[in-house]
């Protein structure tokens, strides 16, 4: 497995980025085969080397899976009214690059998007509205929309004052939409801890997939014990990658 920490220039953002990734290694003289994909997103006060750095996720992902880890900051994977367009970035520059740079694959059953607190409403968010890109979406530690006294002061220079109805920001109107296309829609692996502060949030979210006819999403929803901590956030990305492979 390789690791490659790679910089280049982000049209959207009008910047230079980083990203780290992990890529399976071919053999000598081999002929690189299309890999699969895990976007695999941050939380908020992190960076792109949190998942490297706090997790095992080196030892688990399967050999023939890519990961993409890139940095967002603390904009809530959003196009931010007064910021950077992250959203923009992350759904939609960011694959176009990195299938430029290694060999991945573009089929929606083999990309798949997760993510931790802030970057698991980030992966929530763009998973689904972008769903016909994505084969599974993996959400911990987070509801749709993440009510904490922490991140409260970012808000306002995330969102202003400009509604949200129908963008991407608005997460449920997107989960409808997916939902009533009546195309595939990605598979949700949703895990929280039992003594997490976001709880209330994450259970919120649980009640509004529950609540669609059919189960078009393959909701999977996990309260195990822990808290807002990289131990369960280590666990549940080995749950999800075993997940992926055997709902």
């Amino acid at each position: 497995m390789a690791l490659i920490n790679i910089g280049f220039f982000s049209d959207v953002l009008g910047m230079c980025v980083d990203c780290c990734v992990l890529l399976p290694q071919t053999a000598e003289g081999g002929q690189p085969a299309a890999r699969r994909t895990l976007y695999l997103l941050h939380g908020a006060f992190g960076g792109n080397a949190d998942w490297l750095r706090y997790t095992n996720v080196e030892r688990y992902i399967p050999h023939d899976m890519a990961v993409v880890m890139p940095a967002a900051h603390m904009s809530c994977y959003a196009d931010m009214a007064h910021g950077g367009r992250y959203f923009s970035y992350i759904a939609d520059e960011l694959p176009e690059k990195m299938h430029a740079f290694f060999p991945l694959s573009d089929r929606r059953e083999d990309t798949f998007i997760a993510g931790l607190s802030m970057g698991g409403m980030g992966a929530l968010k763009i998973g689904l509205a972008r769903f016909e890109r994505f084969g599974a979406i993996g959400c911990f530690s987070a509801g749709a929309y993440n009510d904490v006294p922490a991140i409260r002061d970012f808000l306002p220079l995330v969102y202003g004052s400009s509604p949200q109805d129908g963008t991407p920001e608005d997460i449920y109107g997107s989960l409808r939409r997916a939902a009533a296309s009546g195309k595939p829609c990605p598979r949700i692996y949703h895990a929280i801890g039992t003594e997490d502060a976001l709880l209330c949030c994450a259970r919120d979210t649980r009640d509004v997939i529950r609540a669609l006819p059919g189960d078009p999403f393959g909701y999977t929803y996990v309260e195990a014990p822990g808290g807002h901590q990289w131990d369960f956030w280590d666990a549940q990305l080995r749950c999800f990658l075993t997940w992926l492979d055997h709902p």
